[in-house]
């Protein structure tokens, strides 16, 4: 869920003001108080620092698991006029901005959405300065070394370097503090309640920068619109993100905006842990071969756009599915072009005796992909790095049938 940072609890216009004459007591209090420990949070409070703010971090998680769902990535992506040892060519405003707007069907803000892609083409310099290295992008299906930007040693190192620099400018971080909720006067900021080991404490700040992620691990609330589906959700990140500050921000008058069903959520394997599995857990086989739900059918174009453009629809896709669970097929030709999963996959020399593994009836599974294979001999070559012209020919009637999943 996103918000209106219009209707938040940060005041912009006398962050300044609260900074020079906090109306609270000086005893435990902060001029600037982060809620979160991911890269969000830590890029906040290590600007808020630089303005020679004081600032208290309250991440959640132990220190061992920090970070939230910042652990699990590896890359920014951001716009950039042309290539450079990094990138592998220019990616424009443009592009950035309609790539965003086919994978969410939209921003809720727009003009919002354009700022932040104007103003990314400044953050690997500003991640530099804090100390971030960068690496080649990896090799394997994403193809993302055009349109983002690679650091080096993962969403751990990352984390870990924005940390040292955070206590070398002395910035105060408290781990397992968990915040139930915040306190706001005359529709002002004044502190937040914390709770440390079930033991509650009040801590008082001039001005709050709440960064700690969505509800995504709260199961229940995700019921509440995706009904019974969220039972079978299996959530890669932070099993920390439970929507506790989200919650106590629309308690205190915060405007939602967009679609509360709306996430970013890729196809990670079905036999993953239920949280927390990470990077490891995606799936990247997708665009090599055909997808089918429970009842051995398809049910979107695996190929519609190159991979780094689509990926991140699939989760949501799998989720409308029945069951909430989909199968990759791919045959010996493809079998080591991605990202090998983490777990083994299944295995057969035939699609008769595949079926009965996947649990999938065989006279529907084999006739999805005899009519896909027939509707696509006519393809000798293919080039995943791109629109390839490659696709599915049939006659009008057996096209038809197959739908516009081709």
């Amino acid at each position: 869920m996103r918000l209106n940072y219009s209707d938040m609890v940060i005041d912009a216009e006398h962050f300044q003001e609260s900074i020079q004459k906090p109306n609270t007591p000086k005893t435990e209090c902060f001029d600037v108080i982060v809620v979160g420990g991911g890269n969000a949070a830590m890029c906040a409070a290590l600007s808020a620092r630089h303005t020679g703010a004081s600032v208290l971090v309250l991440e959640a998680a132990t220190e061992h698991m920090r970070g939230g769902n910042t652990r699990h990535t590896r890359n920014i992506r951001c716009s950039h006029a042309a290539a450079d040892k990094f990138f592998s060519g220019p990616y424009s405003e443009e592009e950035h901005l309609q790539d965003l707007i086919v994978v969410t069907g939209g921003p809720a803000n727009i003009q919002l959405a354009k700022l932040a892609i104007r103003e990314s083409s400044k953050l690997p310099g500003w991640m530099s300065a804090h100390g971030v290295d960068w690496q080649q992008p990896l090799n394997g299906t994403l193809h993302l070394g055009r349109t983002n930007r690679w650091f080096l040693g993962g969403g751990k190192a990352l984390l870990n370097t924005y940390y040292r620099a955070a206590a070398r400018m002395g910035i105060i971080v408290r781990y397992n503090a968990s915040v139930e909720d915040l306190i706001i006067e005359n529709d002002r900021f004044e502190a937040v309640k914390v709770k440390v080991e079930n033991i509650e404490e009040i801590v008082r700040g001039g001005a709050v920068i709440v960064a700690c992620g969505g509800y995504e691990a709260n199961i229940e609330w995700l019921k509440r619109h995706w009904g019974n589906a969220a039972n079978n959700f299996i959530i890669r990140g932070t099993p920390y993100n439970d929507g506790r500050v989200l919650a106590a921000l629309l308690k205190h008058g915060a405007k939602p905006i967009g679609d509360p069903k709306g996430f970013h959520a890729i196809a990670v394997d079905a036999r993953s842990p239920r949280f927390d599995g990470g990077i490891v857990t995606r799936l990247d086989a997708v665009p090599f071969g055909i997808v089918v739900n429970n009842q051995a059918k398809r049910f979107y174009d695996e190929g519609e756009e190159i991979w780094p453009k689509r990926y991140a629809i699939w989760g949501g896709l799998i989720a409308r599915q029945p069951g909430q669970i989909a199968f990759s097929i791919v045959d010996s030709k493809t079998i080591g072009k991605f990202l090998p999963p983490m777990f083994k996959p299944y295995q057969a020399d035939s699609l008769e005796a595949l079926a009965p593994m996947l649990g999938l009836d065989p006279n529907a599974f084999v006739s999805t992909l005899m009519e896909y294979n027939h509707a696509a001999a006519a393809n000798k070559e293919m080039r995943i790095e791109c629109l390839d012209g490659a696709s599915t020919h049939r006659n009008h009637s057996a096209q038809k049938q197959l739908g516009s999943y081709d």
